[in-house]
């Protein structure tokens, strides 16, 4: 299926106690093509919430923490008069902006389902992207090379797809696995995927997940689940064709 140029594009951005980087990554986004910008407010104890709303965006919340859920919880919202095509953005300023039209451009021109950015195959700037970072990416993305036979290089967060393909891939995850059953799900359901090279910067505060050795051993622990359990799943595996339903 091929979009036009006047397809609707909005942003979907899961934030929790971004009161420093929020404001900032929502003045850098230019807004001319966008329909909407859709803030999740992750049960945030600061001013996430105000602030995105003086910004122009439209806040919802999900009091119940989990990226995951406050995704899910955002596609709910936007289910009522869904876009042609759906881009995720993390809160904390670690993604430059200014690649959201190349990230939808392969979509609205038919050639692509879904594009991710891959920050290991752009320029990160020295700390933005730590060695368990870089080793968990690794070894997850060879993991799904060998199961599914595909090219990801990173399991970045700042993505676009086209709503209905998302829709179909029936997400469920509700926090640390929701970008790798993505990408797993996009590959069993053969959707046309693309990686583009971004830079990367170091994040406005503390890393929910990077930045404490819990959140990173409960999210190395989930991704290496993540891709055992949907290889369990895949019952009817045909050259990268089969679809997982969880």
């Amino acid at each position: 299926m091929t979009w036009n140029r006047d397809s609707s594009i909005d942003v979907l951005i899961p934030a929790r106690d971004e009161e420093l980087a929020l404001p900032q990554l929502l003045a850098e986004i230019d807004r001319t093509n966008l329909r909407h910008i859709l803030v999740v407010d992750n049960g945030s104890s600061d001013r996430t919430a105000r602030l995105a709303r003086e910004q122009g965006a439209i806040v919802i919340f999900c009091k119940q923490a989990g990226y995951g859920r406050a995704c899910l919880a955002g596609m709910e919202h936007m289910s009522r008069n869904p876009p042609d095509i759906l881009v995720f953005l993390d809160g904390d300023r670690s993604d430059h902006p200014r690649y959201i039209q190349s990230l939808c451009t392969p979509i609205i021109e038919g050639s692509h389902d879904m594009v991710l950015t891959s920050r290991t195959l752009g320029q990160a700037e020295a700390g933005s992207l730590t060695m368990t970072q870089v080793f968990g990416n690794r070894l997850a993305t060879s993991l799904m090379r060998f199961f599914w036979n595909t090219d990801y290089t990173d399991l970045g967060p700042f993505r676009a797809i086209r709503w209905d393909a998302l829709k179909a891939l029936e997400m469920n995850d509700t926090n640390y696995g929701w970008t790798i059953e993505m990408q797993i799900k996009a590959a069993c359901a053969a959707l046309r995927v693309l990686e583009i090279p971004v830079d990367y910067r170091n994040r406005i505060g503390v890393s929910k997940i990077s930045g404490t050795l819990s959140g990173v051993i409960k999210a190395g622990t989930k991704i290496i689940y993540t891709i055992f359990k949907y290889r369990l799943l895949t019952r009817s595996w045909r050259s990268g064709r089969a679809k997982v339903r969880s």
